[in-house]
């Protein structure tokens, strides 16, 4: 019927783009805290963030692409890389405030197990809003 409007991500509406963009940070916050757990051992609790960080936007990079964002992403070869290392730079802004964050509860906090965690939750909230703009607006622009 070609009255009918248009279905998939094309169709989606900012909050659901948002709804989705959290289910790609859930996602995202167990990457990063099951890398974060299993290299803490061998690289400390700072030097394994920063690995379990990159998990966690590849693991989100990969979800965003396909069902957040699908109209604006790439479509492969150079331009699927292009498009992955730039979803890493746009990160970063959000990963400062993420990474300020858990390192203020490290800091912040008296030492146990569940400080780290909590850590990650904080920081992954409070960078999300700039990742979803960042992701949005710098990454996945709709193709004209």
């Amino acid at each position: 019927m070609p009255d009918e409007p248009a279905r998939g991500p094309a169709a989606l509406s900012t909050l659901q783009r948002l709804w989705r963009f959290g289910v790609a940070g859930v996602l995202g916050f167990v990457v990063d805290a099951g890398v974060l757990y299993l290299l803490a051992p061998w690289l400390g609790w700072y030097g394994a963030r920063v690995l379990s960080f990159w998990a966690a936007a590849t693991a989100t990079w990969l979800f965003n692409r396909r069902y957040t964002f699908a109209d604006g992403a790439a479509r492969g070869g150079a331009a699927l890389w292009r498009e992955y290392g730039g979803y890493l730079l746009a990160m970063l802004g959000g990963a400062a405030v993420n990474y300020g964050c858990y390192a203020l509860a490290l800091q912040l906090l008296p030492p146990a197990g569940w400080v780290p965690l909590l850590g990650v939750a904080v920081g992954s909230l409070a960078g999300m809003g700039i990742n979803f703009l960042s992701a949005r607006w710098l990454i996945f622009r709709r193709q004209r």
